[in-house]
């Protein structure tokens, strides 16, 4: 750790005083924060841990920003509160989906009378909205219905000739 502290008290005793001139997407690192970017890949994992934990109580950062814990590929450096290493989550049952929407995907043009009809019948539209709502395929036809009213919406559609789908 002394030969990290070395280095650090090095690069602050020679700031960089001069700016490249050049510009490019990729933004190229100082030497300093190269130097520092490469003593910090040779740490050993303990002091990696020791040296977040000095950054934490440094900078007053209680814990990890949200962002870092939600991204993919993000391993939190810190233990769990019981004391051992960081414990891994049971898998949370999936709730079952209770409410659906119901999208008209197609219909067969010689039924779209029908298909305005049975719309009509369900969605207590007028006939103008209903005709415009079918014209509009693919589209949701109706929100927040029950699995079993949206199957048996779905199998009169069927029968009629239109082609409906939950999401």
């Amino acid at each position: 750790m002394s030969r990290s502290l070395a280095v650090l008290r090095r690069l602050r005793q020679n700031p960089i005083h001069h700016r490249s001139a050049t510009y490019s997407t990729t933004p190229t690192p100082s030497p300093r924060v190269s130097a520092i970017v490469d003593e910090i890949s040779s740490l050993t994992l303990l002091e990696a841990s020791s040296l977040s934990s000095a950054l934490q109580s440094r900078l007053g950062v209680d814990q990890l920003p949200i962002f870092a814990i939600l991204s993919p590929g993000a391993t939190p450096s810190f233990a769990s509160a019981s004391g051992g290493a960081a414990s891994v989550a049971p898998e949370e049952k999936k709730e079952e989906k209770t409410s659906f929407d119901l999208k008209l995907e197609s219909f067969e043009a010689a039924n779209k009378i029908k298909v305005i009809k049975e719309v009509r019948g369900f969605t207590e539209l007028g006939l103008k909205e209903a005709k415009e709502l079918v014209e509009k395929a693919p589209m949701v036809i109706k929100k927040g219905v029950t699995k079993e009213e949206a199957e048996k919406i779905v199998e009169k559609m069927k029968e009629i000739g239109a082609k409906v789908v939950l999401e």
